[in-house]
């Protein structure tokens, strides 16, 4: 069954916004958890400006799902990993400018760099994923280093899905679809875990959810928005109902 992971990272944006005790990225996690999420992601950025070193640890200690620590390829980020031990550290990349994750890793280009830490986290009985573009290359580079999962970036797709008038029927929405898809194929023949994620929401969920293989959504943005007006526990609650209806199909 198609599995969850919420991302929490603005919950820690609210509060940071007023430098604040409230709202607790923590009770956010729990709350998640009550409404069916299946894990945890966050998102520990090198200029903190939403998830703290404190917030990762506690969630390591109060949590009861999986913990997904999604991460730049920086020694600092992989000894914070070693440090805590979530079940999944994700590779992503990251610039300072950039509002959310642009897009996919380069693994590709940056295999010589990324081959010790990859290493060193499965030393440490983490499972390693990458944040990849839906390109081919680049999962076959993933897999070449012993990175066990790949999450395929849909974000052009939702781009696409919102450009077309959100009418998952059109030629362009479809074509952004079937990249994904002959993504997942390939990770799959691999024997790597399929995942994907990046701008979903509650409109255009379900035609990613109904892919053949893949695992795990992590999703956050739209469940923290949703949130604010009904509930975490009801907004992942929503997200997860759709997510089994499109898999089921």
């Amino acid at each position: 069954m198609i599995e969850l992971g919420v991302n929490i990272d603005h919950v820690a944006t609210l509060r940071q916004a007023r430098r604040s005790y409230d709202p607790d990225p923590i009770w956010a996690a729990v709350e998640a958890h009550l409404g069916g999420a299946d894990g945890i992601t966050v998102h520990l950025r090198e200029d903190r400006r939403h998830i703290q070193d404190d917030d990762v640890r506690r969630l390591r200690t109060h949590t009861q799902i999986k913990l997904n620590f999604e991460m730049a390829a920086t020694a600092e980020m992989v000894a914070m990993a070693c440090e805590i031990r979530p079940e999944m550290a994700m590779l992503v990349p990251e610039g300072r400018q950039e509002i959310t994750t642009e897009g996919g890793l380069d693994v590709l280009g940056q295999a010589a760099a990324l081959r010790p830490m990859v290493a060193k986290l499965r030393d440490a009985g983490i499972t390693v994923s990458a944040f990849v573009d839906a390109q081919l290359p680049q999962i076959e580079a993933a897999h070449d280093l012993g990175i066990e999962v790949c999450e395929i970036h849909t974000g052009p797709y939702a781009q696409v899905f919102h450009e077309q008038g959100r009418d998952a029927d059109r030629p362009a929405v479809q074509q952004e679809i079937q990249k994904i898809a002959k993504a997942g194929e390939r990770i799959c023949e691999l024997g790597m875990r399929f995942n994907a994620g990046h701008a979903l929401n509650y409109f255009n969920v379900q035609p990613i959810a109904a892919l053949q293989g893949v695992r795990e959504l992590h999703i956050g943005h739209a469940i923290v928005s949703r949130a604010v007006f009904v509930g975490m526990r009801e907004a992942v609650r929503e997200m997860k109902r759709l997510m089994r209806e499109a898999c089921c199909r």
